[in-house]
C-alpha cells in the first residue's frame, strides 16, 4: 500500500501546478501582447493558420514554472527520480526558450541554427545519459516491452539514447503545430508516466504528477481557439520530459507505443521531404507534418486534435500491457 505520506505527494505536485498554471496565465498572456512576443506563422503553412498570427507564444515557461514550483514543495525524499526530470526538462526549455526569443527578435518563424540546437540537444543528453550510466538504479539496462525481458544496451547506450531523445524532443516540437494538440497527446503520455510510476512503486510520480497538473492548467488556455502558444519553450521541454522520464523508468522503447504520435508526425516529415526530392517536386502529402494533412484533407482543427488525443489514450492502454 501506498502511504499517506505518498498519496500526498503525488496527488498535490498536480493540483499544485494546475493551480499556478490557471491563475498565472491570465497575467502572463497581457504581458506578452505587451512585449509583442507573438507567434510568427509560417508562410507556407494552411491558409487558415494565418489568423493565429500575433497570438502569444513562449507559454511553455508558464508550464515549467508550475512543474518546478510544484516539484521543488514535494521534493523532498524524491530528489534522486525528480532532480534529473526536471533539470533535463528545464534544459531542453532553455533551448527552446533561446529559439522563441531569436524568431520574436528576428520577425520571423527562423530561430537558432539547426547546429546549434543539435549541438543543445546533445550537450543535454550527454549529461542526462552520463547521470543515468554512473549514479542512478538503471544504469545502461531497458526493458523491453510485451516480454519483460531486461537488456543491457552496453556501448550502445549512448547512441540509442541521443536518437531516442533526438526523436522524442522533435517529435513534441512537430506535433506542436494545432491549438492543444501537442498538450493534449503530452497530457496523455504523462498521465500513461503516472500511472506507471506509480505500479513501479511511486518512481518518477512527484515529476509527471506536477507536469500533468501544469499541461491541464495550460490548456484551458490553449485549447481551440488558443489564447497561448507554447512555443519551442515548451514544445521542446515536453519532449525531454517524455524521453527523461521513460529513461528514469527504465522503458525508453515505450516511447514507440505511447508516442506514437509523435513518431509520426516526424517521420511525415521525413517522407515528405524524401518524395519531394525523389520526384522532382511532388508531395506525399497534402502538407507535412501529418496533422496539416487531415486539415487540408477537410478535418476541422480540433477534430484532429480530438482524433490524435483518443489515438494516444488507446496507444496508452496497450503501452500498460506492454509493460505488465
Amino acid at each position: 500500500m501506498i502511504s499517506s505520506i505518498t498519496k500526498y505527494s503525488i496527488l498535490m505536485p498536480a493540483i499544485i501546478a494546475f493551480a499556478v498554471t490557471v491563475i498565472a496565465s491570465p497575467f502572463v498572456i497581457p504581458v506578452l501582447h505587451k512585449f509583442k512576443f507573438g507567434q510568427n506563422i509560417r508562410e507556407d503553412g494552411p491558409e487558415s493558420h494565418k489568423v493565429k498570427q500575433g497570438t502569444p507564444t513562449m507559454g511553455g515557461v508558464i508550464i515549467l514554472a508550475a512543474m518546478t514550483l510544484a516539484c521543488l514543495i514535494f521534493i523532498k525524499g524524491h530528489a534522486k527520480t525528480v532532480l534529473p526530470v526536471l533539470l533535463t526538462t528545464l534544459a531542453y526549455g532553455a533551448v527552446g526558450f533561446a529559439d522563441d526569443y531569436l524568431k520574436i527578435a528576428k520577425h520571423n518563424s527562423d530561430g537558432l541554427k539547426a547546429w546549434q540546437k543539435m549541438l543543445g540537444q546533445f550537450v543535454i543528453m550527454l549529461v542526462f545519459g552520463i547521470y543515468i550510466w554512473k549514479f542512478s538504479d538503471v544504469g545502461t539496462r531497458i526493458v523491453m516491452p510485451f516480454s519483460g525481458k531486461v537488456v543491457d544496451t552496453g556501448w550502445l547506450f549512448f547512441p540509442l539514447m541521443f536518437f531516442v531523445m533526438l526523436g522524442t524532443t522533435n517529435g513534441s516540437n512537430f506535433t506542436d503545430g494545432l491549438d492543444g494538440l501537442a498538450t493534449s497527446v503530452t497530457a496523455v503520455i504523462t498521465a500513461f508516466f503516472w500511472i506507471f510510476g506509480l505500479i513501479c512503486g511511486g518512481a518518477t510520480c512527484v515529476a509527471t504528477s506536477a507536469m500533468f497538473g501544469a499541461l491541464l492548467g495550460f490548456l484551458c488556455f490553449n485549447v481551440h481557439p488558443a489564447k497561448i502558444f507554447m512555443g519551442d519553450t515548451g514544445s521542446l521541454a515536453l519532449g525531454g520530459f517524455v524521453a527523461s522520464t521513460a529513461y528514469m523508468l527504465g522503458q525508453p522503447l515505450i516511447i514507440l507505443i505511447i508516442a506514437f504520435v509523435y513518431l509520426a508526425e516526424v517521420v511525415s516529415v521525413i517522407l515528405q521531404v524524401g518524395y519531394f526530392k525523389l520526384t522532382g517536386g511532388k508531395r506525399l502529402f497534402k502538407m507535412a507534418p501529418i496533422h496539416h494533412h487531415f486539415e487540408l484533407s477537410g478535418w476541422e482543427e480540433t477534430k484532429v486534435v480530438t482524433m490524435f488525443t483518443l489515438a494516444t489514450a488507446i496507444l496508452a492502454i496497450i503501452a500498460l500491457l506492454a509493460l505488465l
